[in-house]
């Protein structure tokens, strides 16, 4: 028997590559995109480790040309799901009682595998499945995906290493067991990284899951689920169920067995979830972990001591890069009345140099939001603007969906800080600003603490410290990820643990050790050498 105590150090960051013209990254990529693009692939459910095909059927599209198709996948019915739940079950015992170190050596050979071999088939699918250009692609798919499965495994050793004392006559330790059933996971369409570590997470600390992926990145998160049984995740650890989500989440949450819902995606579904939950709490095992992080209507406040080019690069690619489709996307800003002719200026200018299309013209800032109901939710936003005297647009407000699902980075200045596109959130590229006068800047502090009910991102500029700190600290519970001097988007696992609180989720911090937390029952366990024969207190003997 092996009883060697593993070394796991803390990593270092994947690099991101450059994808300069005739880099051997970009030419691999190049080859990728045309190899996806030339062909319709057929995506199975994957339960137990078995490809299952049931029939019925959808379409994965382009959202820059949505006239292409690039898969079709099966989804899910109730005999599958009930399927997945007995796969999960089954393997819960298997792979809980697998050796951590068996366990991270998988993972590690995950990271690997996407690092090198797969790198260029992840980051191509996720450009043309979900719409992002290189860069948005490598920093999420490739870099945090790899930067999440090496990091947890650090995370993991560190809690497995933390033990109570013992003392004279006992032995006392710590054992951190899987939770007793399995995880659902419910991954979002807007990032692959999130979709990997929705399961990733759980498994690490010994969980099985079963994974309902957005509908429209089937096509990055099937290449994935590849990924993982072919470094050598056992059979039912992790059971990939594309399919309708109301009649999945019915069906899971009908289960016994249900130990916890990892999840990604909007306040309404991670509210209702919780709420059926709550009603079902008699039905299951144990009370189920429950771990979101939802939505988000994040901020930039701007300090009249501000430098405004510095403001404008960091608003323009903190609200449009991936189309703000982002949860840390910035879409209200706060800018004093001193500043506000220089920024504005300043952001006319970049928009007026990017460049809006599809993924394989590399020159493209702007790519597609993702589907045809998101299309329509923005324009109504902008449209609503368009028609107020309480609004004006700065520059934007153009869409065109007759090729793909086009929206113009859109600038909209409001003289209402109460605005809807200041209040709700859009998730897409449009990003308003309330002018304050700059001796009310208290008011507008206080307005951007109060307006939203998320408390997501959002981040201050200026120059004066002692007013930013200030700023910072009446801004304590607006965002669970705050930034001084940055764009409120770009969150690095294992250097900004991610999530925030009040609407906007549990707060329980991806790329940190306390998502980890959430995915053990521990149990302490104590050895009495020499058990005592007596009842009585010494002062009884007296």
């Amino acid at each position: 028997m092996n009883n060697s105590i593993y070394n796991f150090p803390f990593p270092n960051n994947e690099p991101i590559l450059s994808y300069l013209k005739k880099s051997p990254e970009r030419e691999a990529l190049d080859k990728e995109l045309k190899r996806q693009s030339s062909e319709v692939i057929e995506i199975p459910l994957i339960i137990g480790g078995k490809e299952i095909y049931t029939g019925d059927t959808a379409k994965i599209v382009m959202p820059h040309k949505h006239s292409h198709t690039l898969a079709i996948y099966h989804k899910a019915g109730e005999k599958e799901i009930k399927m997945a739940i007995d796969a999960a079950k089954a393997a819960h015992k298997i792979w809980s009682d697998q050796n951590w170190a068996t366990r991270a050596s998988i993972l590690l050979k995950v990271a690997e595998l996407l690092a090198t071999k797969y790198r260029a088939t992840i980051n191509a699918a996720t450009m043309l499945g979900q719409s992002k250009n290189i860069y948005q692609a490598e920093i999420d798919a490739a870099c945090e995906t790899i930067d999440f499965l090496r990091f947890n495994i650090s995370f993991a050793a560190e809690i497995y290493k933390t033990q109570p004392i013992s003392s004279f006559n006992q032995l006392n330790r710590m054992e951190y067991r899987a939770l007793e059933g399995f995880v659902f996971s419910v991954s979002p369409f807007n990032f692959t990284s999130i979709a990997s570590n929705l399961n990733m997470a759980p498994v690490m600390m010994g969980n099985t899951t079963i994974w309902k992926p957005a509908s429209t990145s089937v096509l990055s998160n099937y290449y994935l689920m590849k990924v993982f049984m072919e470094a050598g995740i056992p059979e039912g650890v992790v059971n990939f169920l594309p399919g309708s989500g109301a009649l999945i989440g019915k069906n899971i949450l009908n289960s016994p067995e249900l130990a916890g819902i990892h999840f990604t995606g909007s306040n309404n579904t991670f509210n209702s979830l919780w709420r059926e939950i709550g009603e079902k709490l008699g039905k299951y095992k144990s009370y189920p972990r429950l771990v979101g992080e939802t939505g988000g209507k994040d901020f930039i406040f701007v300090h009249p001591s501000a430098k405004p080019r510095e403001v404008a690069v960091a608003a323009f690619s903190g609200a449009f890069e991936y189309q703000g489709q982002k949860c840390s996307a910035a879409s209200r800003m706060y800018i004093p009345s001193s500043l506000w002719e220089e920024i504005k200026n300043e952001m006319i200018e970049i928009s007026e140099s990017v460049k809006m299309g599809d993924v394989r013209d590399h020159d493209n800032f702007i790519n597609a939001v993702i589907d045809e109901a998101s299309f329509d939710n923005i324009v109504t936003y902008i449209d609503y603007a368009k028609e107020s005297l309480e609004a004006d647009i700065i520059f934007g407000g153009t869409y065109d969906k007759s090729e793909g699902y086009f929206v113009s980075p859109t600038f909209i200045k409001t003289t209402n800080p109460h605005f809807k596109s200041m209040e709700e959130e859009i998730f897409g590229p449009v990003l308003t600003t309330y002018v304050y006068k700059d001796k009310d800047i208290d008011k507008a502090i206080e307005l951007c603490d109060t307006t939203s009910p998320y408390g997501l991102t959002g981040a201050v500029f200026g120059q004066n410290r002692l007013s930013v700190v200030d700023i910072c600290t009446k801004l304590r519970y607006a965002a669970g990820n705050f930034y001084i001097n940055d764009k409120p988007t770009g969150a690095v696992v294992g250097k900004q643990p991610f999530g925030g609180s009040r609407g906007s989720g549990t707060n329980d911090k991806a790329g940190g050790e306390f998502n980890l937390v959430r995915w053990i029952s521990p149990r302490t366990v104590k050895e009495t050498f020499i058990p005592s024969t007596d009842i009585f207190y010494g002062y009884m003997k007296e």
